[in-house]
């Protein structure tokens, strides 16, 4: 049900409802996807901040997996989203020699706590069908939830305009149903073998 002050399109301002709310998107990434990300010493991570005026931060590690997370107004994190996006098809695009085989689809690995995804998937998996159907984006919950936490993958794959448009769905759905209990965050690679394998070779 919308509030009454939902309907501030009509006369008021829309930022006052839609930009006081922040939200934090984490999204899986592996080695490539995140060199394409951060660019040459950095220079595409940087543009995509000031343009979206985003916060983004990328976890450290050697592991091929690396979070990404994005903060800011609902509006300034879908910039972002979409500009990683855009980019992400630019750089599959480069992969091939231009010949016509349509756009290869991208694909982005939202982390979102296993307590959201039943509000995500819906009844008899009634929401999940309705935003594919309403984007043409594929979305998959995971199953599982990923290792040492609380949370689940949900890939979201398609072009970039559809990709935008079904993360907007999520965010819609994960913002009216916040997590219940506390979120064990995800961190790739924490496997035991990595830690005490890190524990052995203190390097700074």
């Amino acid at each position: 049900m919308a509030s009454p002050d939902g309907a501030s399109g009509m006369g008021g301002s829309p930022e006052e409802t839609e930009l006081s709310i922040t939200l934090t998107l984490r999204m899986l990434m592996h080695g490539k996807e995140i060199g394409s990300i951060i660019g040459k010493k950095g220079e595409t991570v940087k543009r995509i901040r000031e343009q979206s005026s985003a916060r983004i931060t990328i976890s450290e590690g050697s592991c091929p997996e690396r979070i990404t997370t994005i903060t800011g107004s609902t509006d300034a994190v879908f910039r972002a989203v979409s500009m990683i996006a855009f980019k992400l098809e630019e750089d599959l695009g480069a992969g091939s020699d231009g010949a016509a085989v349509g756009r290869a689809p991208v694909t982005l690995r939202l982390v979102i706590p296993a307590s959201q995804c039943g509000s995500l998937i819906g009844k008899a998996g009634a929401k999940i069908r309705e935003i594919r159907e309403s984007t043409g984006a594929q979305v998959q919950v995971a199953g599982d939830l990923l290792p040492n936490s609380t949370e689940r993958a949900v890939t979201v794959s398609g072009v970039p305009d559809t990709i935008i448009q079904c993360v907007r769905q999520i965010c819609a759905v994960i913002l009216e149903s916040p997590p219940k209990g506390a979120t064990i965050p995800y961190h790739p690679g924490l496997s035991l073998g990595t830690i005490l394998l890190s524990a052995n070779q203190v390097r700074g």
